[in-house]
């Protein structure tokens, strides 16, 4: 009798390969295609929503980088403010001469505020529709100080700052209904006519010649009674001395009581407003978060339903050899590409979302890619705890339970 020992072979189930289980699971899809949708859409809305929200933010955030370097940031202002006894102090008439003998300072402009002057489109309009236009004295060189345009026209200079004419803002503008500037542009400005010779674009860093009516300083002392006493100086310091000169400047500008004087920087209160954007952006990036949450919820809904209606192909599967692994792998692949297709679709649509909003405003596009990854990042975790609970469950039913499940 002859015996012969041959080695044991022990059969192990074969796995499923990734390219199978991506297959598998969008088959799987496939079955379900309303309730995946809508399952989807959840996902979809709310990266579509961070996108959004952080694309907005980047572009209006780099409109204002783009502002801040075509004005500068070297603009200063000095102001009057109040004695020891709260009273309202002014500054001397020599200030502006004085502020223009520091070295740094490139150029320095004066304006006033005439009070008890208002401006009205004819003399026939009653006293108390004045439509909220201040009226401001301007030294010459005023306009390139602040960095300013025209819309129309031309602005005061030593020619005409002595005589009635006015260079409106344009709001200002558009309030009196002045579209053009020429001999037959009239207003009623402090009881007398005054031709309109200029029209002001709107100006970024100082928003209070918008509804501003301006004339030249000696026309405002000969013909409004304007005390000639500045209210404001506007300050262009070189870049490199800006801090230097911001230092010096309540010191110049009234050396007897320099603690009476407001310096500063225009730049300073934009950066302040974009600061408060940012907090505001925060607040909606949560609520995006909350959405995603909310769509992670459906996912895993809809996962734990689809591993109660298909018990019977779990069961088959299963007794046909399919390990515990390869279910659990089966429906955690199904989670991740439910919420892979929510996540594409949102980050289409907030990409859409943001150039469209940016085109509306004027602004350039910005999507941060680092965004764009964190939008497929949290798509992917959300998939993955969505789908790991319903996974688990789908890998533990036996053969037995599965296939005799009603």
């Amino acid at each position: 009798m002859i015996t012969t020992d041959q080695p044991k072979t022990r059969l192990s189930p074969a796995g499923l390969g990734f390219g199978d289980l991506v297959r598998v699971g969008g088959a799987g899809l496939r079955a379900r295609p309303t309730r995946i949708l809508l399952s989807a859409l959840g996902i979809a809305i709310g990266i579509a929503a961070m996108i959004s929200v952080i694309g907005i933010s980047s572009s209006s955030r780099e409109d204002f980088n783009r502002q801040i370097a075509a004005l500068g940031t070297n603009l200063l202002t000095v102001s009057p403010g109040q004695n020891l006894f709260g009273e309202q102090s002014h500054l001397p008439v020599e200030s502006t001469a004085m502020i223009d003998n520091i070295g740094p300072v490139e150029s320095v402009s004066a304006t006033g505020v005439i009070s008890g002057a208002q401006v009205y489109r004819n003399d026939l309009v009653p006293a108390a529709q004045s439509g909220g236009i201040s009226v401001i004295a301007a030294k010459p060189g005023l306009l390139d100080t602040l960095g300013g345009d025209l819309a129309a026209g031309t602005f005061l200079d030593d020619a005409t700052e002595a005589y009635p004419v006015v260079v409106l803002g344009a709001t200002a503008a558009e309030r009196l209904g002045v579209g053009s500037v020429g001999p037959d542009q009239q207003v009623y400005l402090g009881g007398q006519w005054f031709t309109v010779i200029g029209i002001l674009a709107p100006v970024t860093l100082s928003p209070e010649f918008d509804a501003a009516a301006i004339v030249g300083w000696t026309a405002a002392i000969e013909l409004l009674g304007f005390d000639g006493y500045p209210t404001t100086i506007y300050t262009r310091a070189a870049q490199p001395y800006v801090e230097e000169v911001q230092a010096i400047l309540g010191n110049t500008a009234n050396p007897a009581v320099p603690n009476e004087v407001d310096v500063s920087r225009p730049s300073d209160a934009l950066a302040a407003q974009q600061a408060a954007d940012t907090t505001l952006n925060n607040l909606l990036l949560g609520l995006g978060g909350v959405a995603l949450l909310v769509g992670g919820i459906g996912v895993a809904n809809t996962m734990v339903i689809s591993v109660l209606e298909r018990r019977g192909e779990i069961g088959l599967r299963r007794a046909l050899g399919a390990t515990r692994g390869s279910i659990r792998a089966q429906f955690l692949v199904e989670a991740l590409l439910l919420s892979a297709i929510g996540g594409a679709a949102g980050l289409l649509l907030g990409i859409g979302v943001t150039a469209a909003y940016a085109a509306l405003q004027g602004w350039p596009t910005v999507v941060p890619p680092w965004a764009m990854a964190l939008g497929l990042g949290a798509t992917l975790v959300i998939g993955c705890l969505a789908g790991l609970y319903p996974a688990v469950r789908a890998s533990r039913l036996s053969p037995t339970e599965a296939l005799t499940a009603p």
